[in-house]
């Protein structure tokens, strides 16, 4: 079966884009129907077939990633841009990888979270259940199609994608190639949908719910895009805000520790959501390690904007804005500062950060709880990279997004995330007095 022979789509571009949503929206409530009565062989059977199918039909979708990557440089995008949306070889073997990873995962569905029971014989269970259709609006990372599709299968919801316009193409072809599988493994098509539209109004038919079709909506994307979701959303939202991540480093800390594990944090992927965008040093060490790290940044070719302190290092660091503070630059780009100790780290990071991702390096024990403990944010670490803020990384073998709201689902959402509950309870024949 080729690629184009799944490909459910008519000229949608000239269609009737509420029919369309409409239509697939009932799709995917009907395929919901059906995964959420799949046994866990079935679907690891379609998760590995998934994989196999991203590796044979690699040249397809590097094929169509070329023609997005043609269009993003014709626009004149940055670099961190043309990162995230840049598809290679070794990307899609790991996107197959990721796949075969969340196969292997335990099936969330089915586990009995809870037992008891009350004095009058009622037996209770309380069950985890798929939530049903789950759609996802994202920006510029055509990975994202793989991911939600394998965890969204795993966790047995069916789900409706709605990429990026600038990676329209290269999340058609890897979707295709997720539906082939689906239709070989005997598992419905419809449960992995991608919007066949650039339209706009598609995302506006999402958040008004589908005429009940749609279950929760899970933005991944800029902070325009994520707003616009909180702000219409009819339906639950698994909020992803911005990932202005921190790491503040507190004496004592080895300075080599620190070293690596900035620059790994800042320039390991300048565009991803975990990178780190300010650094802020405790002044009791900061004559021992700012120096050295801003020299450092700077050496690795990351544009460092610093207060006043940092500033008398190097010529080259430029003044710091109240905005930089509060911004995720996606970039090779960090603020820097220095506070005074633990308070000033924990109150700077809970007044300008975004919740996501936050760490603290240092060898006091002692400081580290407190950080752990006091910072408000999805993910907070101990002498470790932000770029651990990562479901792959967490065991979860993907993940959707990472999600800085407080309700549901926190931090990388998996499988387990995309479940909810329900309650079964066995009887002889009680009536209530």
């Amino acid at each position: 079966m080729t690629l184009a022979a799944v490909d459910s789509t008519k000229n949608p571009e000239t269609e009737d884009v509420g029919a369309i949503m409409r239509d697939i929206g009932a799709r995917a409530r009907a395929a919901s129907r059906a995964l959420a009565l799949a046994s866990s062989s079935d679907k690891d059977g379609a998760l590995a077939n998934m994989a196999q199918a991203v590796r044979d039909h690699a040249g397809d979708i590097l094929a169509a990633n070329a023609q997005d990557l043609a269009a993003a440089r014709a626009a004149n995008v940055g670099n961190a841009f043309l990162d995230r949306l840049t598809l290679t070889d070794a990307r899609l073997e790991g996107i197959a990888a990721g796949i075969e990873a969340v196969a292997a995962l335990a099936d969330p569905v089915g586990r009995v979270l809870a037992t008891w029971e009350r004095p009058n014989g009622l037996q209770f269970e309380r069950v985890s259940t798929p939530i049903g259709v789950i759609g996802i609006v994202y920006e510029s990372r055509p990975n994202v199609t793989a991911d939600a599709g394998a965890l969204t299968l795993k966790s047995g919801n069916a789900a409706i994608l709605r990429g990026g316009s600038d990676s329209f193409l290269s999340s058609r072809a890897l979707a295709n190639a997720m539906r082939e599988a689906l239709a070989a493994s005997n598992l419905p098509e419809d449960a992995i949908q991608l919007v066949p539209t650039r339209s706009r109004d598609a995302v506006g038919l999402m958040l008004r719910g589908l005429d009940g079709n749609l279950d929760v909506m899970v933005p991944r994307g800029g902070r325009s895009l994520v707003e616009r979701v909180q702000a219409e959303a009819r339906v639950p939202v698994f909020s992803h805000l911005d990932g202005n991540c921190h790491i503040y480093v507190h004496g004592p800390a080895d300075l080599g520790m620190v070293r690596n594990v900035v620059l790994n944090a800042k320039m390991r992927r300048t565009g991803v959501c975990g990178a780190v965008e300010t650094l802020l040093v405790d002044r009791a060490i900061a004559e021992t390690h700012l120096v050295p790290l801003v020299e450092m940044l700077l050496e690795a070719g990351c544009e460092v904007r610093g207060d006043e302190v940092t500033r008398i290092i190097d010529q080259r660091v430029v003044p710091v804005t109240e905005q930089d503070w509060a911004t995720e630059f996606l970039d090779a780009i960090i603020a820097v500062g220095v506070v005074e100790g633990l308070d000033g780290a924990i109150a700077h990071i809970n007044s300008h950060g975004s919740h996501h991702t936050d760490a603290i390096l240092t060898d006091d024990a002692a400081s580290a709880e407190r950080f752990l403990n006091e910072v408000d944010s999805a993910v907070v670490l101990h002498n470790a990279s932000t770029q651990f803020s990562d479901g792959g990384e967490f065991g979860f073998g993907a993940e959707i997004g990472i999600a800085t709201g407080r309700l549901h689902a926190r931090g990388p959402v998996g499988v387990e995330q995309l479940t909810t509950f329900k309650y079964r309870v066995r009887g002889a024949g009680q009536i209530r007095a």
